[in-house]
């Protein structure tokens, strides 16, 4: 009787893995041949860092990378703080199985299984602190990058060196940026795993509907439309000309 009492938990579990690690392999392989916003942001991060050779005032490029870095900490913080909170529900986990039992359509558990859940939705917060403090340090990275960029008048730098430099401090930032959204993941689906304390199958239904919003949001949002490259109004005109 004891095993199929776990099926759905352990049917919820395996989906929130599959959907989570399916989800991050998914959307790497499709951004490589479809336009998505990792793809479009990183083609503006070239276009910024070319932008950066051709001055010798580098002051704001450095508060937007100090701005990105603050974003990360911010985050990290956070995650200590819910960290905390999760870790003292743990200790209290009694009075906080009695507090569910309370509400509609929550499936009874022992207390056993309450604190299991506790454990699995600190380690996805775990994993996002983790993620959220290797951010902070790639943003320190890029800073030393945007440190060390040639100046715009320096003669005995060739402009393959400066391209080839643009390339690696674009690549840096958008490798920073891409472990951001990894920690942003991390806390739309420890926000799914929240259902789990109501139903396993709503567990499952919601995490299905963050893969969603992802997806949505990656591949089909409105500012991925506006971000993408349209004709300038100029080319419209000579085209108008033309014709």
């Amino acid at each position: 009787m004891l095993i199929p009492d776990f099926l759905p938990d352990l049917f919820a579990v395996v989906w929130f893995v599959l959907c989570w690690v399916g989800y991050t392999r998914y959307s790497h392989w499709k951004g490589l041949s479809t336009p998505c916003l990792s793809s479009v942001l990183h083609l503006y991060r070239q276009d910024w860092m070319r932008r950066l050779l051709l001055r010798d005032n580098r002051i704001a490029d450095a508060s937007v990378i100090g701005n990105l870095e603050r974003n990360a900490s911010f985050f990290a913080s956070s995650t200590l703080i819910i960290l905390a909170g999760i870790l003292t529900v743990l200790g209290s986990s009694d009075r906080a199985v009695s507090l569910l039992a309370d509400l509609p359509m929550v499936v009874q558990v022992t207390q056993s299984v309450s604190e299991l859940k506790l454990l699995c939705l600190a380690i996805v917060f775990v994993y996002a602190f983790f993620t959220f403090s290797w951010c902070m340090r790639q943003y320190n990275f890029a800073a030393v990058l945007v440190g060390s960029a040639p100046m715009a008048g320096e003669r005995n730098v060739t402009d393959l060196e400066r391209q080839a430099f643009a390339t690696r401090a674009a690549r840096v930032i958008s490798m920073a940026a891409n472990t951001f959204n990894f920690g942003l993941r991390a806390y739309y689906f420890g926000m799914a795993t929240l259902a789990w304390f109501i139903n396993p199958w709503f567990f499952m239904l919601v995490t299905a509907g963050v893969v969603l919003v992802l997806y949505q949001r990656e591949f089909h949002s409105d500012v991925l439309a506006v971000m993408g490259y349209t004709p300038t109004p100029e080319k419209k005109k000579k085209k108008d000309k033309l014709e």
